[in-house]
């Protein structure tokens, strides 16, 4: 399906405004989500260096079984927050700043962070 122009530049303000109070903390990396109709992904970025941190996706071999037993895309974002969470804990990351990528701080995006932030992360 083809989007009409306007709506393509609607999306990308919307994801830059997002972006623009979550970039270049000197102290904190971004954290990224991203969010398919299947899928969620999220991965932890030095914007000062160029380099992916941690990353976690719902396609991820050891979280499979977790995300077959789970009964919709929702409790996919929470296993995927826990998940992102304990891989930030050994890496020994301290806080961040949830990027969200102009999505809407609702639905899968709130229950990543929820869980996330009850896993430890700090944000």
């Amino acid at each position: 399906m083809v989007q009409h122009r306007s709506d393509i530049r609607r999306i990308e303000r919307r994801r830059n405004r997002s972006k623009k109070t979550s970039r270049l903390h000197s102290g904190r990396p971004r954290l990224v989500v991203y969010r398919s109709l299947k899928h969620f992904e999220a991965q932890i970025v030095n914007d000062f260096e160029g380099a992916t941190l941690t990353a976690v996706s719902s396609r991820d071999k050891e979280l499979q079984s977790a995300v077959k037993k789970a009964e919709n895309k929702t409790d996919i974002s929470r296993i995927v927050g826990e998940a992102l969470a304990k891989k930030a804990k050994t890496a020994k990351i301290g806080p961040v700043v949830l990027d969200r990528n102009g999505y809407p701080y609702h639905g899968r995006v709130k229950a990543f962070a929820e869980a996330a932030r009850e896993g430890g992360l700090e944000f």
